[in-house]
């Protein structure tokens, strides 16, 4: 389904988000086809720029530049928009620090954007629970709530939207997906490159706003709730707010990285965490008793994100006499390449009984002869066409922000080197990760 006459609007259109994700992605829907006739973009900043000038800021391919405008400024901008004809459906991208939402949605209403207008707004929606509710009640005050989609890019990943699919439309695992039969849940984030040039912001914020709050709580949603009753978006949103409404913190732990307070935006002596690791649980029947994981950093040894639900330990019989036998487990590879393994034993071939780990994967790029799609083509379509089911609602971010409120920029932070995997304080819990990585 397209979105025909529609009107792409990015605020902040010279920023790195439009030019590393935003134009490519609509150029990239301009190609296929998949944007409606008479679909523009039209830019918007700061600066006094010409169209010609906001072309060359980016490397689109040339039928989708006949598309391209550039304004300047909100004031003006309805009117500019209405001399380019009319339009079925106004999508304005709020590509800008979230600390300017609110003047800005108050401009884009005095302007004129009313009813035929749907806003996105990255995240972070808030730093805290008050401001997550200050953030939603200005929104809502000039949009309605229906109008307003909170992307985090995480949900438009491929391996992430395969998650409901590889639950719910297989039989073989949905009787072993529950504390009968799991150990543990465990949510793995690492990125070996530091704050980089980001560090103005990342010191307000620190890795448990920055990836537990929104993305890695996301994943663990999205692997722990209920089978929706439709896939329609509100159904799947009320099963997560379950999962958030019954989810409680055991222990917390935060780390940094040696040098940290070097780089450029720190703060002298700050105590920003650049590691984070958390012990969760779900009381709710499915998931009572089972321990969840979730860890995240920046800096470290390697870079991927992955989801494992490790099975409990056979009984010591038979093949596991000793008990040296590995549990079972799934993992679900999110990036940087998407798969899906069952870590299963096998036997060796030979006249004896030995058993070794085997494991069968599944990954996209092998079993799919296609592109996949990058995150903002799904987030950026769905969009255009009102579908809200990858977008966050305001009782999902503000139910996330109270989980995990008591737990914001408190306890002592230890130094870990640089380039290495932090040492946990949960003890040895943790699924090796790493040795999936030559997997897809």
């Amino acid at each position: 389904m397209k979105a025909d006459k529609a009107a792409i609007v990015i605020l902040g259109a010279t920023g790195d988000l439009a030019q590393r994700k935003l134009i490519p992605a609509l150029d990239l829907l301009y190609q296929q086809n998949n944007l409606g006739e008479g679909t523009i973009l039209v830019g918007s900043g700061r600066k006094p720029v010409s169209h010609e000038d906001f072309k060359s800021l980016f490397n689109a391919s040339k039928d989708f530049e006949k598309q391209m405008f550039y304004h300047q400024g909100i004031e003006g901008l309805w009117d500019y928009l209405k001399t380019k004809g009319e339009f079925n459906r106004i999508i304005v991208f709020l590509a800008l620090p979230p600390e300017t939402y609110e003047k800005v949605t108050g401009d884009l209403a005095k302007e004129g954007f009313g009813e035929e207008t749907f806003l996105i707004v990255e995240k972070p929606f808030g730093r805290d629970i008050e401001t997550a509710r200050h953030l939603n009640r200005t929104l809502t005050t000039h949009f309605r709530e229906d109008h307003i989609f909170r992307s985090d890019h995480y949900l438009a990943k491929e391996a992430v939207q395969n998650i409901l699919i590889f639950r719910f439309a297989n039989s073989v695992f949905e009787p072993s997906w529950n504390n009968h039969f799991v150990e543990s849940i465990q949510i793995n984030a690492f990125e070996e490159i530091g704050v980089e040039d980001r560090g103005a912001y990342y010191d307000t914020a620190g890795s448990i706003r920055d990836m537990i709050q929104n993305h890695l709580f996301q994943l663990l949603c999205l692997v722990t709730m209920e089978a929706p009753v439709s896939l329609n978006s509100e159904d799947i949103r009320n099963q997560k707010i379950n999962i958030l409404k019954n989810l409680r913190v055991v222990n917390t732990y935060r780390g940094q990285y040696e040098g940290y307070r070097n780089e450029k935006g720190i703060k002298e002596n700050s105590d920003t965490e650049t590691y984070a690791e958390m012990e969760l649980r779900i009381d709710n029947y499915r998931w009572a008793g089972v321990p969840i994981y979730i860890r995240t950093g920046k800096a470290t040894n390697r870079k991927g994100t992955e989801i494992g639900l490790k099975f409990k330990h056979l009984p010591e019989i038979l093949f596991n006499q000793g008990g040296n036998l590995e549990p079972n487990k799934i993992i679900i590879k999110v990036q940087p390449a998407e798969g899906i393994l069952l870590d299963l034993s096998g036997k060796i071939p030979g006249m004896n009984m030995e058993i070794v780990g085997t494991k069968m994967a599944f990954c996209y790029r092998e079993s799919f002869n296609q592109n996949i799609p990058e995150a903002y083509q799904k987030l950026l379509l769905d969009a255009l066409k009102g579908d809200r089911t990858l977008f966050v609602s305001a009782r999902e971010t503000e139910t996330s922000w109270e989980v995990i409120q008591p737990y914001l920029d408190t306890g002592d932070v230890f130094i870990y080197r640089k380039g290495s995997c932090p040492k946990t304080s949960f003890g040895d819990i943790w699924i090796d990760f790493s040795q999936y990585a030559g997997f897809c």
